[in-house]
């Protein structure tokens, strides 16, 4: 398969405001984006790759062909990113929600419209308001319109030709006073619509257009002395009065915005959306939105604006958010700081807070209901240290140089919540003379994870250190010099107290001591310590036995060292053969061995 040759297709991208399309070898769509300068967004998917993750890393490694639309504006090239989304549903953008996912109220386009709640837009058919989220407000609303206005429910075709044709008789709805009867022409169009242009006004979230329509009804039919048809309108009036005090009031002046707030874990991407129309809040709603690359917040929330303003219909002329937007939206975005739109925006925030809250709980409480012992126990970490991945391979270091001498370091490996004795790793301190736990702890990070890289084997998900805020700051900075910092989540533990300590943080975390992560971080840690321990001893109990045949004349530290690789102890060399000690180091340092062991046996 030829290399997908990204510098001469890039040649080609101009520097422009624009949206550009990556297709794999099949010549499917896997990404839409969109960019105020399409040569230099293009170009750094293939040109800084280490700042990537491991799904942009996988995109760009799928690219096989680049097109790109040229556009005048970038709020142009966000509507036709968002068009083209919906269109290609590329496997590594965001997916925008469907119309079709929530119910719409839509007056019809027909002589004397009717009211309707569908999930089907086809814009040709009416007027929509919506989505409705929640149905409840949908449902309240159309039950005020039952009580205030006389709107059929039947689906005759009243063309006027129809009514003149009698075509049609009333039906109970007529008889019941539920409907004026224009199927019969009871009722004049003009008259029926005037119900109709109020309930335009109600559902774009003015009241106050429909209160003084009945008000100067009520007037007028009592100025002709109609006492019980403006007792009528009265009560209409009461209704809206009641349906207006169980809405959310905020500041009359903020006369028309939309509210948005975001906020984000690494898989997902949390919204509020209010719509303040005339001081009252009338729709509000939040969703989830699934993270496919590492977008931004803001990326997030600008594509997020325009869909749900389409879907909603609103104009708007601002937006209040809670991050700031370096994009023109059609409309004035404001952050602010304080006062009523402060608070406005504070009701947001709780609200997609919460929601974020509840779904990450839910969330978890299902993965853990469905892992067994060792995944919840790893689950339970991931969350009481706030990782962004399972930790499933976790390395620890410790340090081992009692009473100052032979310093050596060990490295335990458990995967999956138990131990990987084949990745277990000893350490002799080569580097740093006396006993210096930070020097030390620096030197072996340095030496564990620079053979990682070279090598190309797996990096751990989590690196322990047992010690305090010292050892894990020179092991950080053993990291920051092999430009891992930040890559690979890094903890220390003290022992006195069990503190974790995280990177750059004053201030240690204490996990329940009764917590399965905490104990498994304890485990990690103490094979960790009998490791080093063990590794240590045997370094003393190796030195001094190689100071013991440093006795025999002609006998050095290398002679001594190759003699109890090959025999493994003293008292096999002493019981070893002439011959077999010659095969190791010569006949005349096996002659002066055997002298030396007879010499002491006598």
């Amino acid at each position: 398969m030829a290399e997908f040759d990204y510098k001469h297709e890039l040649s080609k991208v101009p520097h422009e405001p624009g949206v550009y399309r990556y297709f794999d070898l099949t010549g499917e769509v896997i990404y839409v984006g969109k960019a105020k300068d399409l040569r230099n967004r293009v170009s750094s998917y293939f040109t800084n790759t280490k700042n990537h993750d491991r799904k942009t890393l996988r995109l760009v490694s799928q690219i096989r062909k680049i097109e790109f639309t040229i556009v005048h504006t970038e709020f142009d090239a966000l509507l036709l990113e968002n068009q083209l989304i919906k269109r290609y549903q590329p496997k590594y953008n965001i997916l925008l929600r469907d119309d079709k996912t929530y119910p719409f109220v839509c007056v019809t386009n027909e002589h004397f419209p009717r009211v309707l709640t569908t999930r089907q837009v086809d814009r040709k058919l009416g007027t929509f308001y919506g989505p409705f989220a929640n149905l409840k407000p949908m449902y309240t609303v159309l039950d005020m319109f039952s009580q205030l206005f006389t709107i059929r429910t039947c689906n005759y075709n009243l063309a006027p030709d129809n009514i003149a044709a009698g075509k049609y008789k009333v039906c109970l709805e007529y008889h019941i006073g539920n409907c004026k009867g224009p199927c019969e022409a009871k009722q004049s169009e003009p008259d029926y619509n005037k119900d109709i242009e109020q309930i335009h006004h109600i559902l774009k979230g003015n009241l106050k257009p429909a209160q003084e329509y009945f008000k100067g009804r009520m007037i007028e039919a009592a100025g002709e002395l109609a006492f019980e048809q403006a007792q009528g309108y009265k009560e209409k009036l009461d209704v809206l009065q009641r349906f207006q005090s169980k809405s959310t009031v905020v500041n009359p002046k903020i006369a028309d915005a939309d509210v948005f707030s975001i906020a984000s874990d690494e898989s997902a991407a949390y919204i509020n959306f209010m719509r303040v129309v005339n001081g009252t809040i009338v729709q509000t709603h939040t969703i989830e939105i699934k993270k496919k690359l590492d977008e931004t917040d803001a990326d997030l929330l600008a594509m997020i604006i325009v869909e749900i303003r389409e879907q909603y219909g609103s104009q708007a002329k601002e937006i209040i958010t809670n991050i700031p937007l370096d994009i023109d939206l059609k409309a004035e975005i404001t952050v602010p700081q304080i006062g009523d739109k402060k608070k406005l925006l504070d009701m947001s925030l709780k609200n997609v807070l919460y929601f974020r809250r509840e779904r990450q709980e839910r969330a978890a409480a299902e993965a853990t209901a469905n892992a067994s012992k060792k995944d919840r126990v790893l689950i339970r970490l991931k969350q009481d240290l706030q990782l962004k991945n399972l930790p499933v391979r976790i390395e620890c270091f410790d340090n081992s140089n009692i009473q100052g001498t032979n310093p050596v370091s060990a490295m335990v490996c458990f995967i999956g919540g138990k131990p990987a004795n084949r990745e277990y790793r000893h350490f002799s301190i080569k580097t740093v003379v006396g006993p210096n736990d930070f020097a030390s702890m620096y030197e072996v990070v340095t030496r564990r994870y620079s053979r990682v890289l070279t090598e190309g084997t797996d990096m751990p998900d989590l690196i322990v250190i047992d010690g305090g805020k010292g050892q894990l700051s020179a092991a950080c900075d053993a990291l920051k010099a092999l430009d891992l910092y930040g890559k690979v989540p890094i903890i220390g533990i003290a022992k006195r107290l069990e503190e974790i300590y995280f990177p750059e943080d004053n201030l240690p975390l204490y996990i329940d001591k009764k917590s399965e992560s905490l104990k498994l971080i304890q485990r990690i840690r103490d094979e960790a310590h009998h490791f080093a321990i063990t590794y240590h001893r045997d370094k003393r109990s190796r030195n001094s036995l190689i100071s013991e045949l440093e006795n025999v004349e002609g006998i050095g530290k290398k002679t001594a060292a190759k003699l109890l690789k090959h025999f493994k102890g003293v008292k096999k060399i002493r019981d070893a053969t002439f011959e077999e000690i010659a095969e190791v180091v010569g006949q005349d340092r096996a002659s002066k061995l055997k002298s030396y062991f007879s010499m002491l046996e006598q």
